[in-house]
């Protein structure tokens, strides 16, 4: 089997600059797993890689899409894959890293969405849906878009058939090709999963000095032309984080102050959340942040070498 090598960890964990140094000591390229830092013009407030790193290191997923255009987790695995078998092709270690945990995850394991917890906002809008328009008719929608899927559930099971209109709506992949996806790829490579880890307040502590860094770097003059140029209808942009705080300031309705406050909490939130899912992540190799180049760099020699 192919060997791919896949770093976790909350936000502002160090997870980049990881990947950096063991791509350079092991022959290897990035694939960004960041659901935003696909987007070109969003550089400051993603934490994308800096001009010199990525002369140093080459990377892929990042600056593919205008900050306006949708980006779903089928898009993810559609291009991680072809930067895959790119690297690989040319007998290079692929790092897949980022903070996106479905991403990463569903890219060796089409069934791990089936395992995770529900998304309770899109669960809530298709429970709505079937109150005020009846049962049959979220049914049709679900025949819409996967018929295969549909025609194995009662009209009348609205909890079957939300949950697999949620893994549509949540992954862009319809419940049939989660099913049937890629098995072969699946096993033509041997992840070996790295989770970094930092105690909880060390984590809200770096997050606090990065955003203030980031302020310092130009976040709000970057953040003020994607708005001028209508980040806010973008329909999956606009929810970035460290972005979409900043609207209220931009529109006069919030001073500076709590609205970069407001990033840090919500960043600390996402962090939080982050931690729940990544310790869930099978066969996930659990790495304190401090020793974490010696102890990757260890196991990784011994890997590559059995």
């Amino acid at each position: 089997m192919k060997k791919a090598i896949v770093i976790i960890g909350a936000t502002a964990s160090g997870k980049s600059a990881l990947a950096a140094e063991l791509c350079k000591r092991f022959d290897g390229e990035v694939i960004s797993a960041d659901s935003m830092q696909v987007y070109r013009r969003m550089d400051i407030g993603t934490a994308k890689p800096t001009a010199d790193e990525l002369a140093a290191v080459r990377h892929h997923l990042i600056d593919i899409r205008d900050f306006n255009e949708k980006f779903s987790a089928a898009d993810f695995i559609t291009e991680a894959k072809t930067a895959l078998a790119d690297i690989s092709a040319r007998g290079r270690l692929p790092f897949v890293v980022g903070g996106t945990g479905m991403y990463s995850e569903m890219l060796f394991d089409s069934s791990a969405f089936s395992e995770t917890g529900p998304d309770e906002g899109i669960r809530e809008s298709l429970r709505m849906k079937a109150e005020s328009e009846g049962n049959a008719s979220l049914w049709e929608y679900l025949r819409t878009v996967d018929p295969e899927a549909a025609e194995k559930v009662h009209p009348n099971n609205v909890k079957r058939v939300v949950r697999y209109l949620e893994i549509f709506l949540t992954t862009g992949l319809t419940p049939t090709e989660m099913n049937v996806k890629n098995n072969s790829f699946e096993r033509e490579y041997e992840p070996l999963i790295f989770r970094i880890g930092h105690d909880v307040a060390e984590t809200y502590e770096r997050i606090d000095r990065r955003v203030d860094i980031m302020m310092e770097a130009g976040l709000a003059a970057e953040a003020e032309e994607l708005w001028r140029d209508g980040l806010a209808s973008a329909p999956t942009a606009s929810q970035a984080i460290g972005y979409k705080e900043l609207f209220p300031y931009f529109e006069g309705k919030a001073s500076l102050d709590d609205c970069v406050s407001l990033i840090k909490q919500h960043s600390r939130n996402y962090a939080k959340r982050q931690k729940t899912y990544f310790r869930r992540v099978r066969n996930a190799i659990y790495v304190p942040a401090e020793d974490a180049l010696r102890i990757c760099s260890e196991a990784l020699s011994s890997d590559i070498n059995t």
